[in-house]
């Protein structure tokens, strides 16, 4: 079981942003997260159009694959994500109120 002491937010209160530009798919996100807020999948060919040329060289190094905060909702702010990326490409940013 992984050790959530270091959550600091209810679930909403935060969300990952990751850089498209950093990213590399290694899907360190997607082990240490205890609330499964990560997948790592390929890009589709809009996604990878919005990176930048060093991006899109990037990303085809890495197979075309990134992470995504596809269940951003469930994350807590523990921090866990942003220490165990290898490429710095992940923040937590406040959800702006509805």
């Amino acid at each position: 079981m992984t050790d959530t002491s270091s959550c600091k937010q209810p679930a909403g209160t935060v969300a990952p942003v990751i850089d498209r530009n950093r990213c590399e798919g290694k899907e360190d996100c997607v082990r240490v997260c205890p609330y499964d807020v990560f997948e790592v999948r390929t890009l589709t060919g809009d996604e990878r159009a919005t990176l930048s040329f060093m991006g899109r060289l990037k990303a085809t190094f890495h197979g075309n694959r990134q992470a995504f905060a596809v269940r951003a909702d469930r994350c807590h702010a523990c921090g866990l994500c942003v220490a165990a990326c290898p490429e710095t490409a992940i923040r937590l940013a406040k959800i702006a109120a509805a």
